[in-house]
C-alpha cells in the first residue's frame, strides 16, 4: 500500500511548495493591514483559520512524502492534523455566528470557504484508516486545493475589501 503514496509524490511536492508560498504572502497581507484586522471581531480568527488550513496543507502533503511510511499511520496523521487545524475553523463558526445583525447568508459565506478544506481533509483521512486509499488520497488533493482556494479568497479580503 506504500506504493499508493508513492504515486502521489509529484503532487505532494508541489503542494508543499505552493502551499508555503501562500501561506507566506497571506502573512505579508496581513502584517500591511494589522491594524485593521485587528478592528474586527471575526477577521483575526478568519485568517488565523486560513493560515491553519495552508499549514494543514504543507504538513499532510509533507507527511506524504515520508519514504516508506504506512498507509494507515498517514490516515491517523492526516485525521490527527485535520482535527488541529478544524479547531481554528470551529473558532471562526462560532464567532461568525455569534454577530448579532448579520444575515445568516453572509454568516454562511464567512464560514463555508474554511469549512470545506477541512472537511474533505478529514474525511480522506477517515478513508485512508478504512482501507478506501485511493479515494481517500484524492479526497486529501481536493483538500489541498481547496485550502489555497479558501487562502486567496481571504487573501482578497485582506488586501481590497477590508479597506473599502
Amino acid at each position: 500500500m506504500a506504493e499508493a503514496l508513492e504515486q502521489w509524490s509529484e503532487f505532494n511536492v508541489a503542494m508543499v511548495g505552493a502551499t508555503a508560498a501562500l501561506a507566506g504572502l497571506l502573512i505579508v497581507a496581513m502584517s500591511v493591514n494589522i491594524g485593521t484586522i485587528m478592528q474586527s471581531k471575526t477577521m483575526p480568527a478568519r485568517l488565523a483559520a486560513s493560515i491553519a488550513a495552508l499549514v494543514l496543507a504543507i504538513a499532510v502533503s509533507a507527511m506524504g512524502l515520508i519514504p516508506g511510511q504506512p498507509v494507515i499511520a498517514y490516515g491517523v496523521e492526516i485525521i490527527v492534523a485535520t482535527l488541529g487545524a478544524g479547531a481554528f475553523q470551529w473558532h471562526v463558526v462560532s464567532l461568525v455566528f455569534r454577530q448579532p445583525g448579520v444575515p445568516a447568508n453572509y454568516r454562511l459565506g464567512q464560514s463555508a470557504a474554511g469549512v470545506f478544506p477541512i472537511a474533505a481533509f478529514l474525511l480522506g483521512g477517515v478513508l485512508v484508516v478504512v482501507g478506501q486509499v485511493e479515494a481517500g488520497l484524492i479526497a486529501v488533493a481536493f483538500g489541498a486545493i481547496l485550502a489555497i482556494i479558501a487562502a486567496l479568497l481571504m487573501a482578497w479580503v485582506v488586501l481590497v475589501e477590508l479597506l473599502r
